[in-house]
């Protein structure tokens, strides 16, 4: 067994979690299909593959928003400049939003950790309307009886009229009511992660940009482009949410001047 997981890791080249789910399947076939006893197991493991993230130039991000409008642009322009992660941008709610501090709250995201983010000043007159079209059809639902939004289910609990109060409205609703899979019940469920990602990507083509552009290139090219203004790297790193500074240190290898900005010695004597 040992000379198999090796050989996954090795000649394969199998990823970390490939390999530990071939190591969990084989000793539950052991243990619970033959009643053998597992002991230790000798294998070599599977090393993490770094990728090097795709990362847009601040032209490159100009274009693909000029090739979008309306909604989708602002989720794309706030996704870019508060270096949110694609579900983090969808399970926004209007109590998220300090427009007043300009700062964002993301609550719970990855690894159910909160924190406080850049909100763009650019964008602060386009949430104010954005707000004032959320208001109306808050405001229609309420007078069309519709169940509130979804809540956590120890706040739904606790305040089971919670999800019909205007702060806890999604920031970026569904066009049209669909069951909650949970409770049967018709109710506004935030934006599809499907249509904001096709957005994005069919923006991209139209803007004619060479790279693969996913949501999640808009938060790289966040934590690249203000570490390639000289931003503390620490802060980036809990601006993004990060446990661990290594974590984002992955953006320094890709900055138009790597090291934070060191010359090199070619440039010293101009």
């Amino acid at each position: 067994m040992g000379a198999f997981l090796s050989d996954l890791a090795v000649r394969q080249r199998a990823s970390p979690s490939t390999q530990k789910q071939a190591l969990n399947a084989v000793v539950f076939l052991l243990e619970q299909g033959l009643s053998r006893q597992v002991g230790e197991i000798d294998f070599r493991r599977a090393r993490p593959r770094e990728r090097v993230p795709t990362v847009l130039s601040g032209e490159e991000c100009a274009r693909l928003f000029a090739e979008m409008q309306g909604t989708t642009r602002l989720m794309a322009e706030l996704a870019y400049g508060s270096g949110l992660r694609l579900m983090e941008l969808l399970r926004l709610r209007v109590h998220h939003l300090d427009l007043e501090r300009g700062q964002l709250r993301v609550l719970g995201g990855k690894g159910d950790k909160d924190r406080v983010t850049v909100l763009p000043a650019r964008l602060e007159r386009a949430l104010h309307d954005h707000l004032a079209r959320l208001r109306g059809l808050w405001s229609s639902d309420r007078g069309n009886r519709a169940p509130g939004v979804w809540l956590p289910e120890g706040l739904a609990r606790k305040y089971p009229k919670a999800g019909e109060s205007w702060e806890w409205q999604w920031l970026f609703p569904s066009r049209e009511l669909s069951v909650d899979a949970a409770s049967g019940m018709q109710r506004r469920h935030h934006v599809s992660d499907n249509a904001f990602q096709q957005a994005v990507k069919k923006a991209a083509q139209r803007a004619g940009l060479n790279k693969r552009v996913t949501p999640h290139v808009l938060r790289h090219s966040f934590a690249t482009h203000l570490l390639e203004g000289g931003a503390d790297i620490r802060t980036v790193q809990e601006l993004l949410g990060h446990a661990s500074v290594e974590t984002t240190q992955i953006y320094t290898h890709v900055m138009k001047k790597p090291g934070l900005g060191v010359r090199s010695p070619l440039d010293a004597g101009r």
